[in-house]
This record gives structure tokens, sequence and C-alpha cells, in this order.
């Protein structure tokens, strides 16, 4: 048989019977001659005929019989189940998804299917003659799976329903995407709702510690994820700055990356793209840096807000192939809600440096008139007790008091460069706990490390001031202190690369940092009290309280009892 012929095919008794019409096609054509309809259908499938040869009357049952043929291949190819179910509720036909099924799920599937003959019925009737073919929907749940179907009318000539076509399929997979959707959803919302009374009461570093601690949690309990980390960019430097970890060593975390597409990992590469990025097998990917000791796969987002990449959320495992989209998809839902909480916590910075200086622009405003009213009375009355020293003594009283209520409303209005009080603190005090202590104050405000320094040497400290964070890390690496009091902003180095450097330095020495008004653009405090943080003074703060907490972060014992009480 030559490839270069046609194929033809011969159907038919009287066709095959036919000698010289056989002969005469062979002499062209390559021939294949049926004599049956189920023999030309099992020819037809098994091969491909570029004619059929048949009598008039024989081509019309084969050409039904193929067609039917195709229809059957399709119906059993799909993957939805088919079923056509009669009125007294049997089912007449199905394909070979639908046989597949469970009996519980075939029985649901009748039962729906005589509801919905009876509503296509009662269509009919109130339609008359113009029945309308409208399918109808269907939900059910068999055990743990949950199904769906679609249910059409079979209609005779005499306009009656006497059959019902059904289309049903598992929505398992797409019913539990959007239960973990949903859930996800409910958590980012309950993740972001930090402005209510119950939060508003909380210091920043509380409000941080509490976000901390929801991230970590959802992160856990719903995602499923154990070793993971979040970074934050800094828009000055472009530096992506840890700021959450779980589950993953300090080396890993160590690693300097910046939002570019390379060169820095594929954190850096999300963060300048804002692109998602699923990493299947880290020894095959060249983008991979230093992550879980025995990291797999990976997978991070971009934490985006209002279209705009403001961080990645990292994920890592310990095996192959981990992740896929519907994992990717989850993170970054997940993602916008992280991103969406931490802009809330800036809005609450915003939101308590703007409203302490409106309020205390208001208090000077309303004051001011009475308290220039005392003094101008005060003075006159002093006039008149001329020659009464005890009387004149008094009114001198009321006058320092006015004096001094000034002082302090100046002190506020200086905001995060004032201590309030130190002016208060004798030239010589006694203190067994302080005597002697060797303190590095840190700040780049003049002001705060003259005043700091000035108050702590008057109970027997031994201070060194630093200007900024290089000079602070530097110190630090040549010379042994007790405790480090550090501003959480200044330039070259942040609050927690300090932090760091003291535990480097010499693990758990005390540091307090410092911050103006909860301002804390790297969140240093949460990454530092993650690892054992001493505490945190907000700007401006009081002599009284700075020594107290200095008192707690040099003796752990103080701190402790302080939190029995």
């Amino acid at each position: 048989m030559s490839d270069s012929r046609k194929r033809v095919l011969i159907f038919g008794s009287d066709v095959s019977a036919n000698v010289p019409v056989t002969q005469m096609l062979s002499e062209h054509f390559d021939v294949t001659a049926t004599e049956s309809i189920d023999e030309a259908l099992a020819a037809l499938r098994a091969d491909e005929y570029h004619a059929v040869f048949a009598e008039a009357g024989d081509f019309l049952p084969l050409e039904r019989g193929l067609v039917g043929d195709k229809s059957s291949v399709i119906l059993n190819t799909i993957g939805e189940g088919v079923c056509i179910v009669d009125a007294d509720g049997r089912m007449s036909w199905s394909n070979k998804t639908m046989r597949g099924f469970t009996p519980e799920t075939t029985e649901h599937t009748k039962r729906i299917c005589r509801q919905a003959l009876q509503i296509f019925k009662s269509q009919v009737s109130a339609a008359g003659e113009t029945s309308q073919r409208r399918s109808k929907k269907f939900t059910f749940q068999d055990k743990e799976n949950y199904y769906e179907m679609i249910c059409s009318p079979v209609i005779n000539d005499r306009g009656e329903v006497e059959q019902v076509v059904a289309v049903v399929w598992d929505a398992s997979s797409g019913k539990r995407l959007q239960s973990k959707i949903d859930a996800i959803d409910a958590s980012g919302r309950e993740l972001a709702r930090i402005q209510g009374e119950a939060v508003a009461s909380k210091t920043p570093a509380e409000r941080l510690k509490l976000l901390q601690e929801k991230i970590i949690k959802y992160s856990k309990d719903l995602m499923h994820f154990d070793h993971f980390a979040i970074r934050l960019l800094d828009k000055r430097t472009n530096k992506l700055e840890v700021v959450i970890a779980e589950g993953l060593p300090p080396e890993a975390l160590e690693i300097d990356l910046y939002a570019q597409p390379e060169g820095n990992g594929i954190s850096g590469y999300v963060g300048a793209t804002g692109r998602s990025y699923i990493c299947h097998d880290v020894e095959k990917d060249p983008r991979y840096v230093l992550g879980l000791q025995h990291s797999k796969s990976s997978l991070t987002v971009p934490l985006m807000l209002f279209d705009e990449v403001i961080g990645v959320y990292n994920v890592e495992s310990e095996e192959i192939g981990t992740f896929n989209e519907d994992d990717r998809q989850f993170v970054e839902i997940f993602g916008r809600y992280v991103a969406m909480a931490l802009n809330i916590l800036d809005l609450l910075v915003v939101e308590r440096f703007t409203t302490s200086n409106t309020i205390t622009d208001s208090v000077i405003h309303e004051i001011e008139g009475p308290l220039d009213q005392i003094v101008t009375e005060s003075q006159n009355l002093m006039e008149e007790y001329i020659g009464d020293d005890a009387m004149r003594a008094r009114l001198n009283k009321v006058l320092s008091g006015v004096e001094s209520i000034r002082d302090s409303i100046k002190n506020v209005k200086a905001g995060p460069a004032a201590v309030i009080g130190c002016d208060k603190v004798e030239e010589t005090q006694t203190d067994p706990l302080l005597h002697g202590k060797r303190i590095l104050i840190a700040d780049d405000e003049p002001n705060i490390r003259k005043t700091v320094k000035e108050v702590l040497s008057k109970f027997g400290c031994v201070c060194t001031t630093a200007k900024d964070g290089y000079e602070a890390c530097s110190l630090l690496d040549q010379d042994p202190f007790d405790l480090v009091i550090s501003d959480i902003k200044m330039p070259y180095r942040n609050g927690y690369e300090i932090y760091a450097s003291a535990q480097r330095a010499r693990e758990g020495m005390p540091v307090v940092l410092m911050t103006g008004f909860g301002y804390d653009p790297h969140h240093s405090i949460v990454r530092a009290s993650q690892e054992g943080l001493s505490t945190v003074l907000f700007k401006p703060f009081k002599v009284d309280q700075f020594l107290e907490e200095v008192r707690k972060a040099l003796d752990p014992a103080t701190q402790d009892a302080a939190t029995v009480e």
C-alpha cells in the first residue's frame, strides 16, 4: 500500500460485491471495503480516509453513526459528569466521568434532577406552548467534597418535559480556595484593626509588638508558614530592612539586601520589580541567596500599598517545589493587609506627633493671657506691699511659679530635642547602681547628648557620646560599656543596628532606645524587641522617667520586680 495514493473507504454489501467498481477504484486509490455500519465506523476510527464510496441509501445512517460516535467520544472525554435522568428518576444514560462518581454522588444527582424536572414542568405549564428552556444551577455536598451541577430540560415535540440533562462537576478545589481566601481576608481585617480604643492607649512600641504577634500567628496558623521574614524598604537607602523574622538563622537576616533586580537575591528582585517570585528549587535558581539552612524552595511576594512596593514577604521551605500559584495568590492577599497594617501604624505615629503639637499650641494660646494677667497683678501688688517683706516673698513665689510653667511649656514645645526637668537634678547624687557605670550615649542631637551626659554624670556615671550610628558602633567595638542609650533615627546606622552591635560586643548588654513621638522608620523597636531590648523612651521624656528606665536596664532584678508589681 503506497503512502502517496489517496485512501478510499467502500461501504455497503452491494457496493463491495460490485467487482468492476472495486477494481476500478483500486487502480487509482488504496481501497478498504466494509459491509456493515459497525465495520465502517471501526475503520473510520482507526484510520484517516479521503473519501467514502457508498449507496445513497447507506450514506445517511453512516453519517448519523459518525456524528453519534464523535459525540460519544466528546462526552466521555470531558472532565464533567453528564447524564440523562428520566421522569421516574432513572438515570437512562451517563458518560464515563459520571459513572466514576460515588453512589452517594449519583443519588444526589438523580434527586436534584427530579426536583429540576418538576420545576421545568411547572414553568412549561405556566408558559403554555412557548416554553422557556432556561437551565438551572444547583450545588450539593458529598461528605468532604462540594459539587455544582447545571440541569436543562429535554422537551419533546408536544412541548412536554420528559427528561433532564445534567452536567455535574467537583467544585471542591474552588470552594476550598475561596474558603481560604475568605479566611485570609478575615484575618487581614483583624490584622489591620489596630486603631481601636484598646490599641489607641498603647505606646507605639506596644502597637508594633501587637502587630508582630498577629503577623507571626496568622503566618503560622493560617498560612502554615514556619520560616519567613518581612523586610521593609528604606526609601532613602533603597535597603530592605528585616523587621519581622521567624524560623530563619541569624546569618540569613544579617545579609544586606537592596531593592535592585540583580545581585540582591530574590528579595531584591521582588522589591525592585514588584513581581512575585516562586523559586521551585534553590539549587537551580541563580537569584537565590542564603536563607533557611536546609531550604529547598521559596516564595517571595511584594508588600504593596496603593500600587507602591514598601517591602517584601519571603517564605522558605525545606521541600522542593512546595509553593504553587495558589500559595502566591494567598500570600499576595495577606501581604496587602500586612502593608496596610504597617501603614496604619505610621499614620498613628504622625497623628500622635501632630496631635501633641496641636494640643501644645492650643494650651499655650489658652493660658498665655491668664499667665500675663497673673504676672501683672502680682507686680502691682508688689508695689502696694513695699515694706511688707513676707507678702512680697509670697508674691515672688507666684511669679517664680508662672515662670516655671512657661519653661515647662517651652520644653514640651521643643519636642523631641528636650529632656524635661533635668535642671532639677542636684549636682551630686549618690546611687550605687549608677556610680561608676560606663554608658555610651548616641544621638545626632547635640542638646540630647549634652543633657543626658550631664544628668548621668551627676550620679557618677562615666559617659561617652557618639554623634552618629557609625561612631557608636566603632566605640562599641573598641571599649566595654555597661549600658547603651541610643536614638533610633541617626545617620549611617539605625537603632537596631546599634542594638545588634552592642549584642555582638557583649551578649545581653542592656540597650535603651529613644525616639521622637514614636518615630521608627526602620522598625527598630520590633526587631530589637524580639531579641531582648530593655526599653524605649519617647521624647520628650521627664528626667525621673529616664532615670527609672536606666536603673531598670542596669539591674534586671529591679525590672523583674517592677513587672511583678
